[in-house]
């Protein structure tokens, strides 16, 4: 017996945050960025979200991430949704990233709280209703209060769930109940930003995942939501826990998620490059912990179809 119909997914089920691949030198890599998110496609995501945190957005320029979307775009054509992020503190040049990611061919746009500054929930508001307002582009708020030091209140996204470009939230405030209260209350489209709530989350009525493991185990991360949605639930938690591990050693090891997401997929042989400062890339021994976390987490899913997909025998 399967689980009743889904909510509404306006961008996919299985959204990856994807990171931006440099070269060596630290320029854009394009080739890698199309090489990666084919790879990404072809294992089970049907989103990609670009010019995230993940995708080091503070240190890439506009026309960086402009070049991101369009051969992201050019390269899964319409198997996939390509969401580009486009928050700042500023609501004019968010806007002005809005408009450049439509132009580029973007499916939608990821905007995140107006950081640093903390606006008041009525100025909060006002900002997500001048970018809606600005684009055709359908919008998923970014509530992550730790990093932006402003929350998104459950009250304020009801309101805003009144915009017909307000669609969809990308869910890191660690409120399980005001994320409740959202979701009983309009129909807000949720995806879990943290990897540990991914089933939690969906078990609940979210849409989905917006996931920054899913770089290095897409497959996986997708089985856990396919396991629910065929009406396994068992199977489902397993897979959950199966990959805390590796969850806890990329998102939880005292680094940046896009510090152990490129350093995973260097020794794997993945697109990946270095960070740009002021993040600074892994030492060996975190790398080793990655990859010893990895490699203990294979058997638990499909075994890689391609040797790049392998463990690397050393680092």
């Amino acid at each position: 017996m399967t689980n009743p119909a889904p909510p509404a997914r306006p961008f996919g089920r299985t959204l990856c945050a994807m990171i931006t691949p440099l070269t060596e030198a630290g320029a854009l890599d394009l080739d890698g960025a199309q090489r990666l998110a084919d790879r990404l496609v072809s294992q089970g995501c049907d989103g990609l979200v670009l010019n995230g945190t993940t995708g080091e957005s503070p240190t890439t320029s506009d026309a960086e991430k402009a070049a991101l979307v369009r051969a992201v775009r050019e390269v899964v054509g319409d198997r996939a949704s390509v969401v580009a992020g486009v928050g700042t503190s500023d609501t004019r040049h968010t806007t002005e990233l809005t408009l450049q990611a439509e132009k580029a061919g973007a499916d939608g746009a990821l905007v995140v709280t107006p950081y640093y500054s903390r606006p008041p929930q009525d100025a909060v508001e006002a900002h997500f209703r001048d970018i809606a307002d600005a684009s055709g582009l359908p919008l998923a708020l970014y509530d992550i209060p730790a990093r932006t030091g402003t929350r998104i209140e459950p009250e304020t996204l009801i309101r805003l769930a009144e915009h017909p470009r307000v669609v969809a939230v990308k869910d890191c405030s660690y409120d399980f109940l005001g994320t409740q209260k959202v979701l009983s209350r309009t129909d807000l489209a949720y995806y879990a930003g943290c990897d540990e709530h991914i089933l939690a989350l969906y078990a609940v009525g979210a849409a989905g995942c917006i996931s920054t493991v899913a770089n290095v185990i897409p497959r996986h991360i997708d089985s856990v939501l396919a396991a629910f949605d065929a009406g396994d639930t068992t199977g489902a938690a397993h897979r959950q826990r199966q990959a805390t591990p590796l969850i806890e050693a990329m998102m939880s090891a005292g680094l940046p998620g896009t510090v152990t997401t490129k350093a995973l997929l260097a020794a794997l042989s993945l697109p990946s490059g270095p960070v740009r400062p002021p993040l600074r890339s892994a030492d060996r021994e975190t790398t080793a912990a990655l990859l010893s976390a990895y490699a203990a987490l294979l058997p638990a899913h499909e075994e890689p179809s391609s040797p790049e997909d392998r463990p690397a025998p050393a680092i």
